[in-house]
């Protein structure tokens, strides 16, 4: 059976139906979303529509997602680090250097293929050929704690927590230099970047860019070096990354959006990690709070700047 969305539009922010759909799903992209519509897969108030249909209030849209095809990829003994499990939900800490789900160039040793090893096959067809499961993701570099639905029930009540912003995501990161404030919020659109493809930037929203917020404050200062949380209200790609580049203050080791120099700690990517997940469980309704050390090499940067802000 196709699995289905319902949603009722409130006051809308943007009425056209495509962006109104990209504000409201955030783990498809906006190309999936406007190939849903013109297959056929969305309707507004039981009728056809395109992406260009104009939204009202109280419009009652529905999405059957269509059946997803049976898995083919192979599943590989490979080590996860489980902070919580049951029948319906994995929690697990990502190390640095996982590729959360296949892709071009990333067809074998992902995080994909060590939960269909670990699961023994129940994962199989959920939520995608090639992301079965997968609720939300982290960058290839990002560490921490990270949620795998076991179920189809699971999987629609997770990804709907995460956009009705119930589920709680929180991280740290280390920057370059030391914000003014104590704590603030960026709001700042995000999309892919004009020129050059691989990477994000700040697009305005007219411009194919979608709404994105972040939350943070500072948890230490370090001489020239801020430890930061951060707290999610979207989830786009690449997003903590990007904001702290707009605010001048960028994330350590980001391979991508700094360029600063070494520190003398050896880094697999950004120091930025996902260090606390607290969500409601899909079938008990208790609150569920995960939460993932940082790498060892996070902790030795943090004594690293510590000892030479001391200095």
């Amino acid at each position: 059976m196709p699995r289905k969305l319902d949603f009722t539009v409130e006051t809308p922010t943007r009425d056209r139906l495509d962006l109104w759909l990209v504000d409201h799903l955030q783990d498809f992209s906006r190309s999936r979303i406007q190939t849903l519509i013109t297959d056929g897969h969305i309707t507004v108030n039981q009728g056809p529509c395109d992406r260009k249909t104009k939204l009202h209030p109280g419009d009652q849209i529905r999405i059957l997602l269509p059946k997803t095809e049976p898995l083919e990829l192979q599943p590989e003994n490979i080590p996860l680090d489980i902070l919580y499990e049951d029948d319906h939900l994995i929690i697990l800490n990502k190390p640095p250097g996982m590729v959360v789900h296949p892709s071009a160039g990333h067809r074998t040793g992902t995080l994909v293929h060590a939960l269909l090893h670990h699961c023994q096959g129940q994962l199989a067809g959920i939520g995608g050929i090639e992301r079965p499961g997968i609720v939300h993701r982290l960058d290839k570099d990002t560490t921490g704690t990270l949620v795998i639905a076991k179920t189809d029930i699971a999987l629609s009540h997770l990804q709907n927590q995460l956009r009705e912003k119930t589920a709680k995501r929180e991280y740290l990161g280390i920057c370059y230099g030391s914000p003014r404030e104590a704590s603030g919020r960026i709001e700042r659109p995000l999309g892919r970047d004009p020129k050059d493809r691989k990477k994000q930037a700040i697009v305005q929203i007219d411009k194919g860019g979608r709404r994105a917020v972040t939350h943070w404050k500072v948890q230490e200062r370090m001489g020239n070096y801020s430890l930061l949380h951060f707290q999610l209200e979207t989830g786009r790609t690449h997003q903590i990354r990007i904001h702290c580049l707009s605010i001048n203050h960028p994330i350590v080791g980001d391979p991508i959006y700094s360029a600063g120099r070494s520190l003398g700690v050896k880094l697999e990517g950004q120091a930025l990690h996902a260090w606390r997940l607290t969500l409601e469980h899909p079938v008990t309704g208790e609150e569920i709070v995960a939460m993932a050390p940082p790498p060892e090499s996070f902790v030795t940067l943090m004594q690293v700047l510590r000892r030479r802000a001391a200095r």
